[in-house]
């Protein structure tokens, strides 16, 4: 079985600096009310442990691998609960370039495993679309 949620914002700001803020991981704490915490360096083929606190529900802390990094454009994972197969997550970052000058973000994780047809992805969604809205207010205000 598989969900997907799907989102997306209008940013006006470039690619670049929607993706200079994506990647620094480090200031996440200070904007990110989706995503607390990412450590790690987001080459392909690494694991990096991420933090997410998904509105009204608790911590989790996973430890994905990064699929793709394409810089300005792109930024995927891989990550699962347990053992591969029971529920696992493709989460992704795109950015579109528009020709006003603005970006065009999408988030999104497509789910897939034994266990998704339990999970209420809701929260989860609740959650994108707080960290796309305060990805924009960053990226807007700098």
């Amino acid at each position: 079985m598989k969900k997907e949620i799907k989102t997306e914002i209008i940013i006006n700001a470039t690619p670049s600096k929607v993706w200079d803020i994506l990647l620094n991981f480090e200031a996440y704490p200070s904007w990110n009310p989706f995503i607390q915490t990412i450590k790690g360096n987001p080459e392909v083929n690494n694991t990096i442990q991420v933090t997410i606190a998904p509105p009204e529900g608790s911590n989790m802390t996973f430890k994905p691998i990064i699929l793709e990094n394409e810089t300005n454009r792109k930024l995927v994972w891989e990550g699962k609960l347990f053992i591969r197969g029971i529920f696992d997550g493709k989460h992704r970052f795109d950015l579109f370039e528009n020709e006003e000058g603005t970006t065009s973000f999408v988030h999104s994780e497509e789910f897939s495993g034994l266990l998704v047809g339990l999970f209420n992805l809701e929260k989860t969604k609740q959650g994108f679309v707080l960290m796309n809205e305060s990805l924009k207010n960053r990226a807007e205000s700098d």
